[in-house]
């Protein structure tokens, strides 16, 4: 009933076509494998590398990719299927059962799962005992990110196979599973070694690549595990490449130094990569949604007329032109309406809150708030092209009613640190969450407020105004009643504007045809291909498609 249940609410339908796409084949690819037969999948990424390695903290989708490979849940998003659940290091999913009148979760674990170890530590066989310090360790606002969104849930073992979740108040499975999966604090890792500079030990996986770290100037490597528990990894590992630059991925991939890359949410970059031969594009969710999130602790942020100002100066649509047709679709509500509890357009529509681009109704709610010659500000901007394109389009605009947005570019680490401190006057942040709650809760909630949150999180605006609702909807059983308080929660932010919902977009990538994921690629939950062990490369026998 469980994952019915949470399968049929989370459910993502979305209307363009999803899957993998083999180019026209053209001319002759330049493409020279000679030397690197060796089973080992290179894949280049469009960042300058990682910002941490811990699962509680990971954030960005590249910190989230790393650790998808190499940390399991309880249970698990099916690789390329989600929302579809299944068992992971728990050897089934259970129903909820109240005891002495709270609600309670048990979970078996599998035997013979080993930890990947670390320097001085060889793997050990997981038991309850380290489920339970992970859990401990994902409560803590100092050892995790995703502490927030624990509160009420306590963990014990039982016996060493064992562990037992007791939630107060009880939660829905729609709330509850996506915490004891493998996303943000349900991984379970285990601490290991001795504290770096800030404090943190290195952190041990069971999933079927282990860290190995920086390889060279601009690698990264992960190695297979062995002693994986669903059996050993078909790739003799895992090299990362740190590629900015689209143009510099594209050489290399051209090249044949690599098999994978990531690559642009745009119809003219996919048109300027068909024709190649043994190549094939893919597309596929689950969309993150972009928003743009005012800081209402700046002096001219925090003035609600000058919100609506700079909402009446846009144009939604002129967002997703840089991406190209088929590529972006517009969103109207901080969660989409594929979502429970998001809002369409004719919902938004009716309630008279899409703020539709009106130049002169921007500048006479400037004018009234004192600003009638407009200002300046400055922004930290990523080097990922998606939110690079998102302010360079949102600078533009603003220049029409005379707000000067000056644009510092940085690496997306440095976005991720600088954003966390309240660096930014205006904050583009592209999200998935796996339920609305998650989204409210992460990016409104008082408590998750950077830096002086008591569970300090992504609410970027600091804003205060709707943690009555979403606690409300946190309580409430009937799923009817919930959805009905997520809406409310999400009218609140449009009527005070504090957030500006853009588009949510398809996640593209470029491979080799000899390339198999080893699963079915349609909504991946660590937004990217998923590298497993049941991935492998299965290089081509003629000359021609060898490169030799």
């Amino acid at each position: 009933m469980a994952v019915r249940v949470i399968v049929w609410i989370f459910c993502l339908c979305w209307a363009v076509g999803l899957g993998a796409v083999r180019p026209a084949a053209a001319g002759n690819p330049a493409v020279n494998r000679s030397g690197y037969r060796d089973n080992i999948l290179r894949m280049g990424v469009n960042i300058s590398g990682f910002d941490t390695r811990d699962p509680h903290f990971a954030a960005s989708f590249a910190d989230r990719m790393l650790v998808d490979m190499v940390f399991n849940g309880l249970i698990r998003f099916k690789p390329g299927l989600a929302p579809e659940l299944e068992p992971d290091l728990a050897l089934g999913i259970p129903e909820p059962v109240t005891l002495n009148g709270k609600q309670t979760w048990t979970f078996r674990l599998r035997e013979k799962v080993f930890f990947h170890g670390g320097k001085g530590t060889p793997p050990w066989e997981m038991t309850a005992a380290d489920v339970v310090r992970s859990f401990e360790k994902t409560t803590d606002p100092a050892r995790s990110a995703y502490a927030g969104g624990y509160d009420g849930i306590s963990v014990e073992a039982l016996d060493r196979r064992t562990v037992r979740f007791t939630v107060d108040p009880p939660q829905s499975p729609l709330l509850f599973l996506p915490k004891v999966a493998n996303y943000a604090g349900g991984f379970v890792a285990a601490e290991v070694g001795l504290p770096d500079s800030r404090g943190r030990r290195p952190l041990a996986g069971t999933g079927p690549f282990s860290i190995e770290g920086l390889t060279g100037e601009g690698t990264f490597f992960l190695r297979p595990n062995g002693r994986y528990f669903r059996g050993a990894p078909l790739l003799a590992g895992v090299e990362i490449h740190f590629l900015p630059q689209s143009s510099r991925r594209i050489d290399a991939f051209d090249k044949g130094r690599l098999d994978l890359i990531c690559g642009e949410t745009s119809s003219a970059w996919a048109a300027s990569v068909t024709g190649r031969k043994f190549t094939l594009i893919d597309y596929f969710g689950v969309p993150e949604t972009a928003s743009i999130h005012f800081n209402l602790l700046f002096p001219p942020f925090a003035d609600v007329r000058v919100r609506k100002a700079v909402a009446y100066a846009l144009d939604r649509d002129a967002f997703l032109n840089p991406f190209g047709p088929g590529m972006a679709s517009n969103v109207f509500s901080p969660a989409p309406p594929h979502m429970p509890g998001g809002l369409g357009k004719k919902e938004v529509e009716d309630l008279n809150l899409t703020y539709p681009m009106d130049i002169a109704k921007a500048k006479a709610l400037l004018a009234q708030a004192g600003y009638k010659d407009g200002f300046a500000f400055d922004v930290a901007v990523s080097e990922l092209a998606q939110i690079r394109t998102n302010y360079q389009t949102l600078k533009k605009q603003l220049a029409r009613v005379n707000i000067r947005m000056g644009i510092c570019l940085t690496s997306h680490a440095d976005y991720h640190k600088k954003i966390r401190a309240n660096a930014n006057p205006l904050v583009v942040y592209e999200a998935f969450r796996p339920n609305t709650d998650e989204l409210l809760s992460r990016f409104f909630h008082s408590q998750s407020r950077v830096m002086t949150g008591q569970k300090m999180a992504t609410n970027f605006s600091n804003y205060t105004g709707i943690d009555h609702l979403i606690e409300q909807a946190r309580s409430e059983r009937v799923t009817s009643k919930q959805i009905k308080l997520w809406e409310y929660a999400q009218i609140k932010l449009l009527e005070d504007m504090v957030v500006y919902p853009l588009h949510f977009r398809k996640h593209t990538y470029l491979r080799r045809d000899w390339l198999d994921y080893g699963h079915p690629l349609k909504n991946a939950i660590a937004l990217y291909p998923q590298i497993t062990e049941t991935t492998r490369l299965i290089y081509p026998e003629t000359e021609e498609g060898a490169g030799l």
